[in-house]
């Protein structure tokens, strides 16, 4: 079917929640993507960062292939050979004890959020009502289901769907004076992203991460790091809090997890994790046999590889090309990030850059309105950093003429 089917087909059928770019993709192996035109695009998004090996990795296809011929699916009221063995790996390289599996990120979040208000009623004191309160953060993302909606501190996503799960209250992004005055003795937990995704690539700062650890170990409350975007070798280091020096209590993690399959995981400290008992929470489809089959390749292949070295490197080298460019135009207002989770925060609307780099050849997106996202795969090289900078030198000139030709009338 061509793309002009394609899209009178989804017109008439499709619930419609998405605002499509007009391309058709067909195929894809490393960094690059082929539409149905056969034309070649450079891959700098990786699905929203879930292609993290790239597309077509022989690892994956490996697992996929082997275990695709063994056994796709079997209840959670059976065992199978995965499960296990990937919340062993997942509990060593994030220093926490047990794993709950999920389908998607924002599952992970809802099972989180049921957690801690589980565990601050296990452990409440006899005759006092159980902590139920959650802080997060103005400016989060967390989901768009309704508990992670609700936690989720961007009124746009919110507002349509009010009123939504109570209990929430929002804090200042990065104010550690606003996060002490509203923790009080009914908060159960704190979530955080240590680097907001959607909400445009912004870090925490150390403060006030490690002020948000020191009241909930106080007040006997959860700290919650969604590392669902940030996780997962995405900044150079396994999870994003490593970089803080802090354990979380709770962290979720989904998107790359099994290499483009849906998986997600809520990993818990030992405590944490046993105020659920059987029967208080389940899934139907997550933990299955085949993604965790994939998600154990997935880690391997990162540890075999060097990913981590590498997205640090690659992501310190790319990091640097755009700061040439920030000196070059006075509307690029700063570029931040970790590793190869990165953005450029704009003094004018960025959609129009991400058609015009799509347009060269060039995946990326725009959030939150002025910030470009660049998510590209662990196994990106510098060389194609270089021709993304090529492209954007192009279509930043091109934005540059606009804005120059605005200021003369």
């Amino acid at each position: 079917m061509t793309l002009a089917g394609v899209k009178r087909a989804e017109a008439e059928l499709l619930v419609p929640t998405y605002d499509r770019q007009p391309v058709l993709f067909r195929r894809g192996r490393g960094c690059y993507l082929w539409d149905a035109a056969g034309r070649r695009y450079l891959d700098f998004l990786s699905g929203i960062g879930v292609n993290a090996l790239g597309h077509g990795h022989p690892a994956v296809r490996r697992a996929l292939a082997a275990q695709a011929g063994r056994l796709l699916h079997v209840s959670n009221l059976f065992y199978h050979d995965y499960q296990a063995a990937l919340a062993r790996r997942l509990a060593k390289i994030s220093g926490l004890d047990r794993v709950f599996f999920t389908n998607s990120g924002t599952e992970a979040i809802e099972g989180a959020l049921k957690l801690a208000r589980a565990y601050a009623r296990l452990h409440s004191s006899n005759g006092h009502k159980p902590r139920w309160r959650i802080l997060a953060l103005e400016n989060s993302f967390h989901g768009r289901t309704f508990a992670a909606l609700a936690a989720t501190g961007q009124k746009k996503y919110r507002a349509p769907f009010a009123p939504l799960v109570p209990g929430v209250r929002f804090v200042r992004f990065n104010d550690v004076r606003d996060l002490e005055r509203q923790f009080d003795s009914s908060v159960c937990a704190i979530l955080v992203e240590p680097i907001q995704g959607e909400g445009g690539i912004q870090p925490l700062t150390r403060e006030f991460f490690a002020r948000a650890r020191a009241l909930t170990r106080r007040g006997n409350a959860l700290l919650i790091a969604d590392e669902i975007q940030s996780g997962l070798c995405r900044t150079g280091r396994w999870f994003a809090y490593e970089h803080y020096g802090i354990q979380p209590d709770i962290v979720t993690v989904a998107k790359p997890l099994a290499a483009g399959l849906p998986l997600g995981a809520i990993l818990a400290r030992e405590r944490v994790a046993l105020a659920f008992h059987p029967g208080m929470h389940g899934t139907t489809f997550g933990g299955g046999p085949l993604a965790c089959a994939v998600a154990l390749a997935f880690l391997e292949t990162i540890e075999r590889e060097r990913l981590l070295a590498r997205v640090r490197r690659v992501g310190g080298y790319f990091r640097a090309r755009l700061e040439e460019l920030k000196k070059k135009y006075d509307w690029i207002r700063e570029v931040r990030g970790l590793g190869l989770m990165v953005g450029v925060e704009l003094a004018l609307p960025g959609k129009a850059i991400v058609r015009e780099a799509l347009a060269r050849g060039v995946i990326l997106n725009c959030t939150h309105d002025t910030v470009l996202r660049f998510l590209p795969p662990y196994i990106v090289t510098e060389r194609q950093v270089d021709n993304v900078i090529a492209t954007l030198e192009e279509v930043f000139a091109g934005v540059d003429a606009e804005q120059r030709s605005a200021k003369k009338k």
